[in-house]
């Protein structure tokens, strides 16, 4: 059984416009865990005070290491209709070192279980996007396996978000059949706080010990280690090179 994860793919900070802990207090939360890295998921503009969508490019300012953690550079973009686009333009989403996307209903008025899954199948397709968001909301159903089948086949993946257990009424046993189907079909997962507030960063043991229950595999749980997480940024990085949308450095 995992009883940690090295890296928290999905964090918040104020800049998100209602989370409240500052980078440097959500990276010295994750060093006294012993943790690798936080990847840094503000929301996009769409949201009501979220980020400026420019806000990836502006994150090449910050260091790479705070207290020894390593902060990877990411958005949590948001899909804004039922084809999968997203609030984030290329030229600044192609700064990210990690990225997802998640369907909010203050930004797109959840639809039909089959328009919900077009949106979240079509924004797996977008090169710069790796994760799709909390797909365990009851307030946009959808069909797990349809967007569990794209991620595999994309090379992508789905998120095992801890926050839902904590604010989204009835997500437990979505969460369950989410993380049976990825079993299932050998689909790779992140298991993420989405912290609001530092106490939250690196804090999934509820979601550790309900995908433990079903008996779900470590290997599938990319954010497990270090290695793991590097492993697949450097797949990332491959995938972008092979379909020519990496960004060209100066």
């Amino acid at each position: 059984m995992l009883n940690k994860i090295a890296v928290d793919t999905h964090t918040h900070t104020v800049l998100s416009g209602h989370a409240w802990s500052t980078l440097t207090e959500n990276a010295n939360a994750a060093a006294s865990l012993g943790m690798h890295g936080i990847c840094l998921t503000e929301h996009g503009p769409r949201i009501p005070g979220g980020a400026v969508d420019y806000a990836p490019a502006a994150q090449m300012m910050l260091p790479t290491l705070i207290s020894g953690v390593t902060i990877f550079r990411g958005v949590e973009a948001n899909i804004v209709d039922f084809a999968g686009n997203i609030d984030i333009e290329m030229r600044f989403i192609n700064r990210t070192e990690f990225a997802l996307a998640s369907i909010h209903d203050i930004v797109l008025k959840p639809g039909t279980p089959e328009e919900n899954t077009a949106a979240l199948v079509g924004v797996l397709s977008h090169p710069y996007i790796d994760m799709v968001g909390h797909i365990d909301d009851a307030k946009t159903p959808n069909l797990y396996e349809e967007v569990i089948l794209a991620a595999k086949d994309l090379g992508k993946l789905i998120e095992i978000n801890n926050n839902s257990l904590l604010v989204r009424r009835g997500s437990e046993p979505n969460i369950r059949q989410i993380a049976r189907l990825c079993k299932k079909h050998q689909a790779r997962v992140c298991v993420s706080s989405d912290a609001h507030f530092w106490t939250m960063i690196g804090n999934v043991s509820p979601s550790l010990m309900l995908i433990d229950d079903i008996g779900f595999p470590d290997e599938l749980v990319v954010n497990r280690s270090a290695d793991s997480f590097h492993a697949y940024l450097a797949e990332r990085a491959d995938r972008l090179r092979r379909t020519g949308s990496i960004r060209k450095k100066r």
